[in-house]
């Protein structure tokens, strides 16, 4: 097999490795609702799609006409990571790819989420991943700025050492792969269909490369690619 042509591989978390939009848009359109903004999970799932709540306050404010406050978002996130910690499985495929993807890359890899940090641990500790990613786990809520910024796909590449420009990134989301885009990352769009994930043409018009459909295939798109080689 040819040389690994990535220096890293960088992840994002929801929608990539766990199925966690479903019972975060159900929990969000719950607690939208009781707030006067009628809502369905489908619509949740809609509207913020790749987005995290904090950074859509002034949305809910608008839409709700109530103040967005800490303790309305701490209650959202204690109610959504009951539902996280109930029901939450991990994307088809996405363990055995990640650490396939582990070992070609000698472990340079990492996780970079638009959530919380406490959200991503649990996840990743929910599907058996948290020791693959410890200590290459980061939140955009932790920066000045989170997706579409790139600073949490920069942050990541720099703790490992390697240059962005050098990096994959995993992506679901418009708001995702503009990110890692503005990273200068060649971004890989993974779009099963549904719902909860954006489609093949958003993510491509974003700037996604490579779109695929099935985590079991990732780790040999990600070791066959070339710049001149876009699927």
């Amino acid at each position: 097999m040819s040389r690994f042509p990535f220096d890293a591989v960088l992840f994002d978390c929801d929608g990539v490795l766990v199925d966690s939009e479903p019972l975060t848009s159900r929990v969000l359109a719950e607690m939208l609702t009781e707030r006067g903004w009628p809502l369905t999970a489908r619509q949740a799932g809609a509207v913020f799609l790749g987005k995290s709540v904090a950074a859509q306050a002034d949305l809910i404010e608008a839409r709700t006409g109530k103040p967005f406050t800490p303790a309305w978002l701490d209650e959202f996130r204690a109610r959504r990571n009951i539902a996280l910690e109930r029901d939450l499985t991990a994307i088809p495929g996405a363990p055995a790819a990640v650490r396939d993807i582990h070992a070609a890359t000698d472990g340079r890899i990492a996780c970079a989420s638009g959530a919380d940090l406490l959200k991503v641990e649990l996840q990743l500790r929910r599907i058996g991943l948290h020791e693959v990613f410890a200590g290459r786990m980061f939140s955009g809520q932790d920066l000045p700025q989170t997706k579409p910024h790139p600073g949490v796909y920069l942050a990541a590449a720099a703790s490992l050492g390697v240059d962005p420009t050098r990096c994959a990134v995993i992506e679901d989301t418009v708001t995702g792969t503009t990110a890692g885009v503005a990273a200068g990352a060649t971004v890989f769009g993974f779009s099963p269909g549904g719902p909860f994930h954006s489609s093949p043409e958003a993510l491509r018009a974003a700037g996604a490369q490579v779109i695929f459909e099935s985590m079991q295939t990732l780790p040999a798109l990600l070791a066959g690619h070339s710049p001149h080689a876009f699927a």
